[in-house]
């Protein structure tokens, strides 16, 4: 190991190398502890956090400063160190699994001192929850921006329900019979399949043996009956009677055309004039989110296709929102559409890991009865594949790179899709024009002024607002917003309150 100053600088071996430990820094997937003492107590909460992430490494014997350098206190006795190491997670009184081989664990030696550094892998959704102190409900530990942090009860049982291979939409329903199922959302179902399937032979099926055939019920031992499964009553159920199976069931689908409207158009499952199910929501809002769309026709000789790849990958972005959906969990499917993008949100963190779902080539959906009644309509039906399409097409659009977020507590997936071209390389000439003065003040553009309207319009909408939020609203950085709203407040429009970290901003003036 070289130092430098004081700091580590480099250690190289066949399996780590710590010039390369930023990288892990960038998803916070790197921790740094003393162990002057022996192993520390965090180190197994740090291993849980990691194993139920996307796993991470622990160094022992470095210190991280306050600048974010790291300090080598070195350790005094490694050999013991690595023993009771591999002892206590061999304890299942401690750790509930052990994910680690012997080459995880390596020692780096030098005249400098010693460090101890353990790769922790990502646990497979089967291994999950990983805990430690033998109890899953207080034992469980994920990690964010802050670090370590305990997971709650819905996490757990949210890990525990994505283990088993049979995911949870193909629960038979025993206590509810096929009449919870809405005939004319059947109906209209069975007419899309045969538009798409021209002949089938479940056409000539009457609707029990059809409703058993896509997976929307099953045979119960118990009684011998038919019974719908969990994906049967999401599709097409009524909203009242999938609150039964699914307290925290909510679909929402907000739009925002006019800056001055709080809503330009609102469609929620709870509204009590419509089903409230998956079938009629997910061709609503696509609908919805297409009709506005500025995407030229194509002509294949005289004939007009307006199914462009653009409709295509929104219906796959719409159908992978819901059959990844844990309908368990609370918040519920929210799609948002403004002038600029097409958000769609979804409770449930990303199965595959969301490395891989941008790469593509594994499909490992939520729900896999709901996916195949999507496959059988012509709606989903490139598993694996579908977000790599999705950012191709809209790199062939020239619009900026769709965004994907994965949240926890609670668990909840975030993808953006803007409609706007990317922003083209400013020349160092027209950045100087824009930061030319006149008369001593900067001179507003009207482009800051329109932001600045639309900001007076959200807080209209919102009464208070923060930073990010108000960015999100803008599509612009945090930095560039929190400029536009320091100048607002100079110029008198606009209040704040609280700390810079959580400052909210308000209306002074209703007039303005």
């Amino acid at each position: 190991m070289e130092r430098e100053e004081g700091r580590v600088r480099e250690v190289k071996s066949v399996g780590f190398d710590i010039s390369q430990f930023d990288s892990y820094r960038e998803d916070n997937r790197c921790e740094v502890k003393k162990a002057k003492g022996g192993l520390p107590d965090s180190l197994w909460e740090t291993y849980s956090a990691f194993a139920n992430c996307y796993g991470g490494v622990i160094i022992l014997g470095v210190k991280e400063n306050k600048d974010g350098s790291w300090h080598m206190t070195g350790l005094d006795n490694a050999a013991k160190l690595r023993k009771d190491f591999w002892d206590t997670i061999h304890n299942k009184n401690k750790v509930s699994i052990n994910l680690l081989t012997d080459s995880d664990v390596e020692i780096f030696e030098e005249n400098s001192g010693v460090i101890m550094v353990i790769h922790v892998p990502k646990a497979k959704r089967e291994q999950k929850p990983v805990y430690i102190n033998g109890d899953m409900f207080s034992g469980t530990f994920r990690r964010n921006w802050e670090g370590d942090y305990h997971c709650g009860r819905s996490e757990v049982l949210a890990m525990l329900r994505d283990q088993p291979e049979e995911t949870a939409d193909m629960k038979i329903l025993q206590d509810m019979s096929l009449d919870v199922l809405h005939s004319e959302t059947v109906h209209a179902y069975r007419n899309r399949h045969m538009a798409y399937r021209r002949e089938h032979v479940w056409e000539r099926l009457s609707d029990e043996e059809y409703l058993e055939r896509i997976g929307a019920a099953r045979m119960s031992a118990s009684d011998h009956a038919l019974h719908p499964t969990a994906a049967g009553l999401l599709m097409f159920g009524e909203e009242y009677k999938i609150l039964y199976e699914f307290p925290e069931y909510f679909l929402d689908y907000r739009e925002v055309l006019d800056p001055t409207i709080r809503w330009t158009d609102r469609l929620q499952s709870s509204s009590g004039d419509w089903t409230g199910n998956l079938f009629d929501f997910f061709f609503r809002v696509y609908g919805k989110i297409v009709k506005d769309l500025k995407i030229p026709f194509k002509l294949e000789g005289i004939t007009r296709i307006d199914d462009t790849p653009v409709h295509k990958a929104l219906r796959e972005a719409l159908a992978n929102c819901i059959v990844n959906t844990d309908f368990y969990l609370p918040r519920g499917i929210v799609i948002r559409k403004d002038a600029d993008s097409i958000v769609m949100e979804n409770p449930g963190s990303i199965r595959t890991g969301k490395e891989q779902m941008l790469k593509g080539g594994i499909s490992d959906p939520r729900n896999k009865a709901l996916m195949k009644m999507f496959n059988l309509i012509g709606i989903g039906e490139r598993a694996g594949s579908g977000v790599p399409d999705i950012y191709s097409v809209w790199n062939d659009q020239d619009w900026r790179e769709p965004e994907v977020d994965e949240q926890y507590n609670p668990d909840r997936t975030i993808l953006k899709l803007p409609l706007v071209r990317r922003a083209k390389k400013t020349s160092e000439k027209s950045k100087r024009k824009k930061q030319a003065k006149k008369t001593g003040e900067i001179k507003q553009t009207k482009k800051t002024i329109e932001n600045k309207e639309k900001i007076i319009a959200y807080l209209l909408q919102n009464d208070i607002g923060k930073t990010g939020e108000i960015a999100e609203w803008l599509d612009l950085s945090e930095a560039r917003t929190r400029v536009l709203l320091k100048e607002m407040a100079d110029e008198g429009s606009i209040g704040s309150s609280g700390k810079t970290k959580k400052k909210e901003y308000y209306l002074l003036r209703k007039d303005v």
